[in-house]
């Protein structure tokens, strides 16, 4: 058996995410999770890849509202409902899918946190609510699921264990130890041996009233560079230069770390901390 010691959210893709002790499953993700992303003028994703100072904006959720924080700044409140009637068509990666624009007064706010994007003010968007974002089906094994904003799967799952053998490794390398959220996951395991996700092709709640499948390891990008708080990129090199080392995966080329994975079973139930999967 393992235990589930973390969750997290990131309701808006690329600014800082929230830690929670429970979480409702959608087969989109824990609810809330990348509903809203940053787009520019065309209605092309920004991320930290191109804006690392997208990681000093904080996020939070209220009752009834989402709110972005930034110093310098009073909060931006965004309603949770009802949701905005302004449809856009939005390029995630190589998926067009459609959102719901925030408004002037958003994109307002988040120039003056982070300037404009290829001389254009970024909009914040939120994921239709009848919108659909199939996963990649490569993966898939005849099974269908689908996403939001996310970079291609619903769920994100690491083990502490696989956290510090990075460590050891980056340590040894003389380069500097990085803390889980540069990695962003949505599921932290405890009780698994290092890279023991890399070994799973599900895991179940112990009472059974959920049920997760990894469908791939994830290949990372300088979004682990970048420190979640400061938006400061301290090593250009690391740890993607250690995961790259590391990779215990032949047929593939790159850095890797955690597994994607979808959801089988367990639609509305809720998920915390401390439960018991194997």
């Amino acid at each position: 058996m393992f235990t589930i010691s973390s969750l997290h959210i990131y309701p808006v893709k690329s600014l800082q995410g929230i830690a929670l002790s429970d979480a409702v499953l959608t087969t989109q993700g824990l609810a809330f999770d990348r509903q809203w992303m940053l787009v520019d003028t065309a209605g092309k994703f920004v991320t930290q890849r191109q804006m690392p100072a997208l990681a000093r904006i904080s996020t939070r959720l209220t009752a009834e509202c989402l709110v972005l924080e930034h110093a310098g700044l009073p909060p931006l409140s965004i309603p949770l409902a009802p949701i905005p009637d302004n449809r856009c068509a939005v390029t995630v990666w190589r998926d067009t899918c459609m959102g719901c624009d925030e408004g002037a007064a958003a994109s307002h706010w988040l120039t003056q946190a982070v300037g404009q994007w290829q001389g254009g003010d970024l909009r914040l968007v939120r994921f239709a609510p009848e919108g659909v974002r199939p996963v990649d089906p490569a993966y898939m094994d005849g099974d269908s699921a689908d996403t939001a904003f996310s970079d291609g799967y619903p769920f994100l799952v690491v083990s502490e264990a696989s956290l510090a053998a990075v460590n050891v490794q980056l340590l040894a390398n003389g380069a500097e130890a990085v803390p889980m959220a540069r990695f962003r996951p949505n599921i932290v395991l405890s009780g698994m041996s290092a890279f023991g996700e890399n070994d799973c092709k599900t895991f179940t709640a112990a009472d059974a009233n959920y049920r997760f499948t990894l469908r791939k390891p994830c290949q990372r990008c300088k979004t682990t560079t970048v420190d979640q708080h400061t938006g400061v990129i301290a090593n250009p090199k690391e740890p993607l230069r250690t995961l790259t080392a590391m990779n215990p995966y032949p047929h593939l080329s790159g850095a890797y770390f955690g597994q994607n994975a979808t959801l089988t079973l367990g639609h509305g139930v809720v998920i915390k901390v401390g439960d018991q999967v194997a």
